[in-house]
Order: structure tokens, then sequence, then C-alpha cells
């Protein structure tokens, strides 16, 4: 007798988790045809107003004129002192010295956090049913 009542119990509550976790799959479907008919609508939007639309189906972006040449570069004539050979481009390169940062001001002790308490469930979940404490009779 112990036995079948304490399969009952269990196959209730695991219908139940089931019928729940199918509620929240159908409404999950749901919103995601919602947003992909939206996403269709917006498309069907801007190919509408876009170039080559229904509403302007012989809009062209205006012409740019390109841009005119720039004017030749006037080269200054070379000086009478830099005719030697030209200086080495190598230089050195010194490492930045490490600062030191100073040590943070202490901070004063942060307040203990209190303790949550757990979400009471409207419906008993199946992983939170617990076995009855008396051993079904043999």
């Amino acid at each position: 007798m112990g036995h079948t009542r304490y399969l009952n119990d269990f196959s209730k509550a695991l219908a139940s988790e089931v019928r729940i976790l199918l509620a929240e799959v159908g409404k999950l479907r749901d919103e995601r045809r919602q947003l992909q008919f939206e996403i269709a609508e917006l498309m069907a939007v801007k190919s509408k107003h876009g170039a080559g639309g229904e509403y302007s189906p012989d809009w062209r972006p205006p012409p740019q004129d390109p841009p005119p040449p720039p004017p030749p570069a006037a080269s200054p004539p070379p000086e009478e002192g830099l005719s030697g050979p030209a200086r080495p481009a190598w230089r050195v390169v010194h490492k930045p010295t490490k600062r030191e940062r100073p040590a943070p001001k202490s901070l004063p002790a942060p307040a203990p956090v209190p303790a949550i308490e757990p979400p009471k469930p409207n419906l008993p979940a199946w992983a939170q049913w617990r076995r009855p404490p008396t051993p079904p009779p043999k």
C-alpha cells in the first residue's frame, strides 16, 4: 500500500513539473514567433523606404565631385650645411621607471550580507520533493 502511495505522489509531482515546463516552452515559442513577425515587418518597411523601394524607386545618392588634386608642394632649396651624410635614424629608448603607488587608505570592514531566503514556489518541484519519513511497509 505504501509503495503505491509513494509512486502516486511522485508521479503527481513530476506531472505538475512537466506541465509547468511545457507551459514555459509554449510561452517562449510564442514570443519567438512574435519577434520573428516584428523583424519581418521592420525589414519590409526598410525595403519600401530604402533606395529602389516602393516609395522612392529612382532615388540615387547625390553625385560627389572628386576632390581637387593637391597643389604641388614647393620644395625648399637645399641648405649648404646639410650636404654631408645624413644622421642615423637610430635613437636610444630609455625604459620608463616604475612608479610606486601609494598604499590605499584602509577601508572600513564591509557590513555583513544578510542571508537571502530561498524563494517559496507556489507548486512543489520534483527536485524539492522528499520521500516520506516512514519507509513503506513490505
